[in-house]
């Protein structure tokens, strides 16, 4: 870890305090190329001979025999240190053998492996400064061990280059300053970014860290715990520094992930597990084969079968499973057990339990809603009712001074009420509704004796249960949008039940209802109007049961699809002007989120299209 301080403080503090890790592309080479090194037993002989294996007196009309030295090898070799207080794993120790001294400890060198190449300086090869910092270190930790160790040796890879380096005491001094640093770090706040740092791109935790995301959202000064220099020759140019003027924001992460969502919801099926792959069965026969590493979860509706083998092997891979009844309702998920930023959860706890501090948040999820409902009427409605849109900017305004949660709740249940009356202008499917009801952005009741038994007329939002196809849609779809907001959250490390404007109910995931306000109208509801005024959903694919009205399964299949594709079609983001998924930004907006309750950023500012 101690490299990691010197490449970035920020880094050091994200996988040693908060205990955050994520692969990247050279993440998994180097694991690879490690196989054979972290393969060894990590045996060393001990550090100086035995008495009892001194040689018989010589015969002194015999010739005396040289000495005969010999380099073993000895991998994967994990020693530590009292004094200096820290642990390492050492690729490989060269074991020089064979000394006549009996009083001179054996001579050993480290040998660390890199993926990459060095840093050239007047075309000189020498050593980064992390490697420095990790080769020393182990030097120090092989002669506290009784030892005697000279210098190690650093092997790149990429330009297969044996790189020396001389233990001295300016470099032991340099590294016990900054093994005193990072404990600094460590008790202390998280230290700021790196600016403009072209270390950043190629760090597997940039999509955690938000470098660039953080600096505009934020006016930081250096931290205190930043050490003063990288290297007792050097200083590095990309080290943490005053704030700037606001740098263009790098896009350092995927626009969307490579993975998806498999949904199950044929009533009967079966989920195995054959070595890496999921296997789903249908009556005794396989029907698909699906790889766990391609998916980003698994979603299954109603009385579907899942062994433990395949919910272990989805455990061990980060791959949660979530859990609907027949209808669409959101039971609940299975997942491993990853969480480990508890001082984000502190930090959740302590903000829902003082409503002044969860107050801001609120006001925000609650503005960033009506404002995204009033830009899609905008963009879908026949017409717009200009009084309309003026209520709902009046709304939108208002929320952010409501002076209390009930006031915010009324705020939004007026600006919900007066949205959903022109609902049904946004439906372009008329389906013999009088032209004068259109026009006033309303349509009227469906007749019993129609043609049809199910219209998208709507009139108004109802739930639990659904009584007509629309609100079915809607119910659908914030369900789905509901787990993924789950699924958001967990993976940042907050606890999705904990929320700051809806509040703790038995089963209900209130931090998820929060962050999907913003998200209604930009996903759940836009797969709703795409799919009936592109007719992939029509009247005949519904069923009703007593009042309730549900989607029929053999069209659920076609709605998770034009869900699936709207979550993973690209926005350019309002703040960070760079493309992204819906399902990234949920992500990132829960990060966001993560950041404003921890202090890196001031406030929390909800995602909002034009």
């Amino acid at each position: 870890m101690l490299n990691q301080f010197v490449y970035c403080p920020r880094l050091f503090y994200y996988e040693f305090v908060e205990g955050v890790f994520l692969h990247n592309a050279d993440t998994l080479r180097g694991a690879a190329l490690h196989q054979r090194v972290d393969a060894g037993t990590g045996a060393m002989p001990p550090p100086a001979p035995p008495a009892a294996s001194a040689p018989a007196p010589a015969d002194p009309s015999s010739a005396p025999e040289p000495a005969r030295e010999e380099i073993i090898h000895s991998r994967s070799v994990e020693l530590g240190s009292d004094r200096l207080g820290v642990i390492a794993k050492i690729d490989l120790v060269e074991i020089q053998t064979g000394s006549s001294d009996l009083f001179t400890a054996v001579e050993v060198c480290p040998v660390d492996y890199k993926a990459g190449s060095p840093r050239l300086r007047d075309d000189v090869p020498e050593l980064w400064d992390g490697d420095r910092m990790q080769l020393a270190l182990q030097c120090l930790i092989l002669r506290d061990n009784g030892y005697q160790c000279r210098e190690g040796i650093i092997y790149y890879r990429g330009t297969k280059q044996r790189v020396r380096l001389e233990l001295t005491p300016d470099l032991e001094q340099w590294v016990l300053q900054q093994i005193d640093a990072a404990r600094r770090c460590a008790v202390g706040p998280i230290p700021p970014p790196l600016v403009a740092s072209p270390k950043c791109p190629r760090c597997s935790l940039a999509p955690i860290c938000l470098p660039d995301e953080t600096r505009l959202l934020s006016d930081q000064r250096p931290s205190p715990n930043t050490p003063s220099g990288p290297s007792p020759a050097t200083a590095s140019p990309h080290t943490p520094g005053p704030s700037r003027s606001p740098e263009p924001v790098r896009r350092l992460m995927a626009p969307r992930d490579d993975t998806r969502a498999l949904y199950l919801n044929t009533q009967g099926l079966r989920v195995g597990r054959k070595e890496e792959t999921l296997q789903i069965s249908q009556e005794g026969r396989v029907i698909d084969e699906v790889r766990i590493r391609d998916l980003s979860h698994v979603a299954l509706f109603g009385n579907i079968q899942i062994t433990t083998q395949a919910i272990q092997a989805l455990c061990e891979a980060e791959v949660p499973i979530t859990f609907f009844s027949m209808g669409g309702w959101f039971y609940g998920l299975t997942r491993g057990h990853h969480l480990k930023n508890v001082f984000l959860r502190i930090e959740q706890f302590r903000t829902a339990a003082d409503p002044q501090h969860a107050l801001p948040l609120a006001r925000k999820f609650v503005h960033g809603k009506i404002r995204n409902h009033r830009t899609l009427l905008m963009r879908n409605h026949l017409e717009p009712p200009p009084r309309t849109l003026a209520l709902l900017k009046h709304y939108a305004e208002a929320a952010l001074s409501a002076p209390d949660l009930p006031t915010l709740l009324g705020i939004e249940g007026e600006a919900a009420r007066t949205y959903f009356e022109q609902f049904s202008g946004m439906i372009k499917v008329t389906q013999n509704i009088p032209e004068e009801a259109l026009l006033a952005g309303s349509a009227p009741a469906p007749s019993p004796h129609g043609p049809l038994q199910f219209t998208f007329n709507f009139t108004q939002r109802n739930r639990r249960p659904p009584t007509d196809p629309v609100n079915a849609l809607l119910s659908l779809a914030y369900s789905l949008l509901t787990k993924d907001c789950t699924l958001a959250l967990l993976a940042v490390g907050f606890d999705p039940y904990v929320g700051f404007y809806h509040q703790p109910r038995f089963g209900r995931p209130a931090l998820a209802l929060d962050l999907m306000e913003e998200f209604r109208p930009l996903i759940a509801e836009s797969v709703v109007l795409t799919a009936i005024n592109n007719r992939i959903i029509t009247p005949e694919d519904f069923v009703s049961a007593g009042r309730a009205v549900n989607l029929a399964p053999r069209a659920r299949r076609r709605f998770f699809e034009v869900y699936e594709q709207r979550i993973n079609s690209l926005l350019t983001h309002p703040l960070f002007d760079y493309k992204v998924s819906y399902r990234r930004a949920l992500e990132l907006q829960a990060r966001l989120l993560a950041k404003t309750l921890t202090g890196e950023i001031s406030e929390y500012i909800p995602l909002t299209t034009r």
